[in-house]
Parts: structure tokens; C-alpha cells; sequence
């Protein structure tokens, strides 16, 4: 757009302002009317503009229609899109706007209700939600932005200013520019029906159409393998304290397999209550704990598997302490990048040494409830909603003889927590523990197995990573058993319990061969493949 050009110069003689937000409201509307504009307005914006002393006339009195049905329906008569869509240079249209009493307006000046902002609000109905779709404003802009060769339609606050010069310098906008208002205009109404459809369809609506809108973060040095280009595209009206939103505090520049891996490691200590550290090497947890203090917790993640810790990406769900960095420091760890809500001073200071490793800052962690899950397959992508399902002692059903106890099932529930992030086919051992330093009571995982092609490789590896850790242990399976030799070999490890959804055609069998090896076994009805 060329602000400065004069070319077909539209004088602004009647205006209609209708705003939600009425920042700037009051210089553009002097402006207009000191060249001479007649405005029109209605509800909250007439009472503003009157109390400051400017003359308006309301949209009910011009139409002779009221507003009815406490305001939904006001601005949607033929007096106002007769006066925005009319082509003035056709005879035809202008007899008929004579005899139908229609004036000509040549400058709409609308925002739209806040649908954004009510939808970001903590705990906000469907139906306040619904109440701020706004229908006379797009309907207005669009019949304004459709006909701007002879009318000028106004949407951006900040174009106030662009608009009050071009008037007082040449007395009304140029072409160019009401064209240029035009455009914004689709795409801001473009984007607000997005956001509505977006919203309705993540509370259970159905998808016909999906269209994805995604802004650039960076460009990245490489993708999944040196040979691979990629960049980092975050979703504009996501703001969730997650990867794509936090802030890095120091390290060399994000790689691919960082961000991936970061994602992995975070919502993963998202689904715990109680202080959770993660340690993760390509996307699979290595060990995972929860202890009363988060510096007890992630000493004792990494401890699960330090072999496999080399080079990886540690997640925390409390502030990072300056203990722990002293941890990482003195048992010279090599970590790639560290992501915790917030990190203390002696923390960062510590890290500061060490120039290439990543610190990744959240910000207070919480769930989207409306998280999607989106995977890529060529030529097309596979939808979903996130898997949030936290399983609680209430959904849990006996199915062996033989009982589980409070602490088995405390150490179940935490491993169910944690197999959902594990990819499939997966199992996790766990089991309580006491700190021996602090005195804490810990939920630890002693063996993770992970991406196996049968359920009983997954136990055969989680056995061998967790080796005597194990004797004890709980296990909890993504899925069910389609035999019982992935319960028999987890048996032999000194498991006692065991958390898996069921549904196996043979699951009297495994349930019977439990019963036989003394285990308790629960099954949850919900099954957890993560591919």
C-alpha cells in the first residue's frame, strides 16, 4: 500500500463505528468529524462518543429498526448493506437506493467482539464463548471490503493513524489504501471464523475441513539427520506453557532431535502432581521419578540408567535447583539440554560454564485440554486428540485371586503415567522406595523397555536395563497380553504386580497363569500405543 498516493481520493461524508475495544476511538472520530462526516454508531460506542462530546447518530434511529434480542440483531438491514455495497457509478442501484431511503456510507470503522481473549480466559462456558461470535461486524466489513472502490473499511486500531493523516493531508483515503484495507480485512475475518470453528470442533465437533496455520520460529541448521533441510513452525494460537512456547536462556541454537526430544521429556512430567524429573535419549524416557523435592527426583531418574543418560535431555515440572545443576556438575554429566519451568540464580550460574548446553524455560506448566495430536503420513496427516488420560485407583479392576497392596498400586499408577510416553511396544517397572539421605518416599521406575515388535521382547529388555532393581518391581504394559510370556518373564525378574489394560481374547489365560505365579494383576480398560 502507498499511503501517500492520491489516486481516486474517497472524502469520507457519513461513517459507521462500531467497537469492542476503544483505543484511538475518540482522535478518529473529531478527525471524521471536523472533514465534515456524519457518523453512525451504535450501542457502547455511541454512549463513548457522545460523553466526549461528539454528535452520532444511532444505527436504530437511521434504520427505524431497533435493536432487538438484547443486540444480536442491529446492524443487519438493508439501510446499512445497501449503503456499503452500493456501486455509485450504477444508475440503477442508486434509484433504488433513493427510493428505499438508503444513504451512502463510505467508511466502516469495526473490531470484533473478543472471541480470542473470552476462549483464553480460565474456565470460561461454551456459552459465553458462543455469546462473543460476532456477526454484524464481519458481515459489515465484508460488504465494505468487497466494495472498496468506493468504500473504506477499517479493522486494525493502528491503521488509525494512517487513516486521520491521509484525511487532514488530502482529504479522504486513496485507492490504494482502501484496497489495502480491504485484504486485511479477509484475512482478519478469515482468521476469527477460524478460531471459532477451531474452538467448536476441539469441544466435539466434527472436522470436514482442516486448515492449518503456522508461523516460522527458525530455520534449523538440519532436520532428523544432517541430510535432511527443516525449520520450526509453531502454532500462533497456542499459548501453553510448552516446547514451541518456552524462552532459551542459553546453549547453542535448538537442533531438530533437541525440540523433539524436549516435547517428549516435558509432557511427560506435565501428567505428575508431584515433583517429576524425566531423563529421555531419542524421545524414551531412560528413568523417571517423583519424590517429595525435585532435586531427589532427578538424581534418582538418572540413576535408573546412567549408561543410556549419556548425551540426553532431562525434564523437570518444578523450578530447576542449584543443587541439581551442582549434581550435573560434579558427576560431570553430559547433557544436551535441560527444560524446567524456572531455573534458580545458582542454578543458571553453574550452567553458565557450560556454554553449549541448552536451558529451556517454560514458565508455570498446565494442561490444554484441547491438545491435538497431529502425526504425518505421505501426502496426508492423521488427527487426534492428545492422550490425557490419567488413570486413577478408581479405574482400576482385580482380576487375579491374589490383591494388590496400597503401595503396589501407588507404584502401578505412576508406572501406567509413565508407559503412555514410552513408544510402543512398551512396558515400565517400577516400585516405592525410600531416599536413604533425605528420608523421601520416591516413585521410581527399575526397568523400561521400549518400540519392540512383541510385548515379551519389551519385558526381556526391561528386565536386562533394570537387572536386580527389578526384584520387587510392578509392571505396567501399554497394552494387553496377547499371551501370558510377557507376565512369566517379568515373574522371573521378581515382579510382583501388574497394571495392563486387558481386552485380550486370551485374557483368562493370563490372568489364570498370574494367579498361578502368585502376582496380583489390575487391568484399567485403556489401552495407550504410542507409535
Amino acid at each position: 500500500m502507498n499511503p501517500e498516493s492520491t489516486e481516486g481520493i474517497l472524502p469520507i461524508r457519513r461513517a459507521l463505528i462500531s467497537v469492542s475495544d476503544k483505543a484511538g476511538l475518540i482522535d478518529l472520530a473529531k478527525t471524521l468529524k471536523e472533514h465534515g462526516a456524519e457518523i453512525l454508531s451504535t450501542g457502547g460506542t455511541a454512549k463513548t462518543l457522545r460523553e466526549a462530546g461528539i454528535e452520532v447518530t444511532e444505527v436504530s434511529s437511521y434504520t427505524g429498526s431497533p435493536e432487538i434480542m438484547e443486540g444480536r440483531v442491529k446492524t443487519l438491514h438493508p439501510k446499512i448493506h445497501g449503503g456499503l455495497l452500493a456501486v455509485r457509478d450504477c444508475e440503477e442501484h442508486m434509484r433504488q437506493a433513493e427510493e428505499n431511503g438508503i444513504k451512502m456510507i463510505d467508511m466502516v470503522v469495526i473490531n470484533l467482539y473478543p472471541f480470542k481473549k473470552t476462549i483464553e480466559r480460565e474456565g470460561v462456558t461454551e456459552e459465553e464463548a458462543i455469546e462473543q461470535i460476532d456477526i454484524g461486524g464481519p458481515s459489515m466489513l465484508r460488504s465494505a471490503a468487497k466494495n472498496f472502490k468506493y468504500v473504506a473499511a477499517v479493522t486494525a486500531i493502528k491503521d488509525y493513524r494512517m487513516i486521520m493523516d491521509s484525511i487532514n493531508v488530502h482529504g479522504g483515503l486513496s485507492f490504494d489504501m482502501r484496497r489495502s484495507l480491504a485484504v486485511k480485512v479477509f484475512e482478519k475475518t478469515a482468521n476469527y471464523d477460524n478460531k471459532i470453528a477451531e474452538y467448536l470442533k476441539n469441544r466435539g465437533g466434527e472436522v470436514e475441513l482442516l486448515d492449518l496455520h503456522y508461523e516460522k520460529v527458525q530455520s534449523l541448521r538440519y532436520g532428523e539427520n544432517p541430510h535432511q533441510k527443516a525449520a520450526f513452525f509453531r502454532d500462533p494460537n497456542n499459548h501453553y506453557p510448552n516446547v514451541t512456547n518456552a524462552h532459551q536462556l542459553q546453549g547453542k541454537e535448538l537442533s531438530f532431535n533437541n525440540i523433539v526430544d524436549a516435547d517428549g521429556a516435558l509432557e511427560l512430567v506435565k501428567d505428575f502432581e508431584r515433583p517429576t524429573a524425566a531423563v529421555i535419549k531419542h524421545t524414551n524416557p531412560c528413568g523417571v521419578a517423583s519424590a517429595d523435592t525435585i532435586t531427589t527426583a532427578l538424581i534418582h531418574a538418572h540413576e535408573v540408567d546412567p549408561m543410556s543418560a549419556f548425551g540426553c535431555v532431562i525434564a523437570m515440572n518444578r523450578t530447576c535447583t542449584e543443587a541439581i545443576a551442582k549434581y550435573i556438575k560434579d558427576n560431570k554429566l553430559f547433557v544436551e539440554l535441560i527444560v524446567a519451568p524456572s531455573f534458580e540464580k545458582g542454578a543458571l550460574q553453574i550452567f553458565s560454564k557450560r556454554t553449549n548446553l541448552r536451558i529451556i524455560e517454560t514458565g508455570e506448566l498446565r494442561i490444554n485440554p484441547v491438545e491435538r495430536d497431529i502425526k504425518t503420513v505421505s501426502g496426508g496427516i492423521l488427527v487426534q486428540n492428545a492422550d490425557q488420560k490419567i488413570i486413577t485407583k478408581d479405574d482400576l479392576k482385580t482380576v487375579t485371586k491374589k490383591a494388590p497392596t496400597e503401595e503396589e498400586i501407588r507404584a502401578m499408577l505412576f508406572a501406567r503415567n509413565v508407559v503412555k510416553h514410552v513408544k510402543s511396544n512398551s512396558v515400565v517397572f517400577a516400585k516405592l522406595m525410600k531416599d536413604e539421605e533425605t528420608g523421601e518416599t520416591l516413585e521410581i521406575t527399575t526397568g523400561i523397555g521400549a518400540g519392540q515388535m512383541s510385548r515379551v521382547d519389551a519385558v526381556h529388555i526391561a528386565t536386562y536395563k533394570g537387572g536386580e532393581r527389578i526384584q520387587g518391581s510392578v509392571m505396567a504394559s501399554d497394552a494387553f497380553f496377547p499371551f501370558a510370556d510377557g507376565v512369566e518373564e517379568a515373574s522371573k525378574a521378581g515382579v510382583t504386580a501388574v497394571i495392563q489394560p486387558g481386552g485380550s481374547v486370551r485374557d483368562d489365560e493370563v490372568f489364570a497363569r498370574a494367579d498361578e505365579l502368585g502376582i496380583s494383576m489390575v487391568t484399567t480398560g485403556v489401552r495407550s500405543f504410542k507409535h
